[in-house]
């Protein structure tokens, strides 16, 4: 990891402190100066999360956070559900979207889908040919003798991701990519049953997930990519998250 988890930690609560102010901002209202006064937008209310999750069209310097712009709007509720109901555990998220309703997450999960920005990533500065090689096998083919599915068989194979449901793996910095795989692993980032990535995890070792993260966090995006509508095939593991986000999305819960 780049960063120490006290410098994450106190940035986030940084991020937490300025979501309240900016929401006590725009509340407020100025008669005498109008000219000055906060617009009551989306883009001014997400400012909070955007200190973290820059929509920017390169990695962001903590090279930690991950990119959710552009991501789909069923899938990023879902995660958002998920930190709210103890699926996923970071104290900082959880207490930032905790006082907020289910109708205000939807916003905001339809507001970052509908951001498409360009991303340059970060070089790695201790990839090895080798493990370069391994990550595009894995993420491009899988691997059979350990029973890998292939990235792409999920995720689309742009793996920008799948509408409404299925995220794209692109913009993501290889540490947050090694991160997750261990949470999973672990146990620490539950997704709802059946776990299809908890059951991947798995089945990898270290070796390979860095190998595949290293990979999937060297591939440029362009400005305008957009996840894709549907797959060729049906996925090769039956995903719990996949068929909630989609549920919701289809009875209009979640906009897609």
């Amino acid at each position: 990891m780049t960063q120490s988890i006290s410098t994450i930690s106190i940035k986030a609560l940084f991020c937490f402190a300025l979501f309240n102010l900016s929401a006590a901002a725009i509340a407020q209202t100025s008669a005498a100066t109008p000219a000055k006064a906060i617009p009551d937008s989306m883009e001014e209310r997400v400012k909070a999360c955007v200190m973290c999750h820059a929509p920017q069209d390169k990695a962001t310097a903590d090279a930690y956070y991950p990119r959710i712009a552009g991501k789909p709007a069923g899938y990023l509720y879902n995660q958002l559900i998920n930190f709210k109901e103890g699926r996923r555990t970071y104290t900082a998220m959880t207490n930032l979207i905790d006082p907020l309703s289910d109708a205000y997450l939807q916003k905001i999960a339809v507001y970052f889908s509908q951001l498409h920005p360009a991303y340059v990533p970060q070089p790695s500065s201790n990839a090895t040919p080798e493990m370069f090689a391994r990550g595009q096998i894995l993420v491009t083919k899988g691997d059979p003798s350990k029973n890998i599915p292939a990235c792409v068989a999920c995720h689309s194979s742009t793996l920008l991701g799948v509408t409404p449901a299925v995220p794209g793996l692109l913009g993501l910095p290889r540490d947050y990519i090694n991160a997750q795989f261990g949470a999973m692993r672990n146990g620490a980032r539950r997704n709802n049953a059946p776990d299809c990535m908890a059951q991947i995890a798995q089945r990898m070792s270290s070796d390979d997930i860095n190998s595949a993260a290293t990979w999937l966090s060297a591939q440029k995006m362009n400005e305008g990519d957009k996840p894709a509508n549907s797959l060729p095939a049906p996925m090769p593991l039956k995903c719990g998250s996949v068929e909630h986000a989609s549920s919701a999305a289809n009875s209009g819960e979640v906009a897609k």
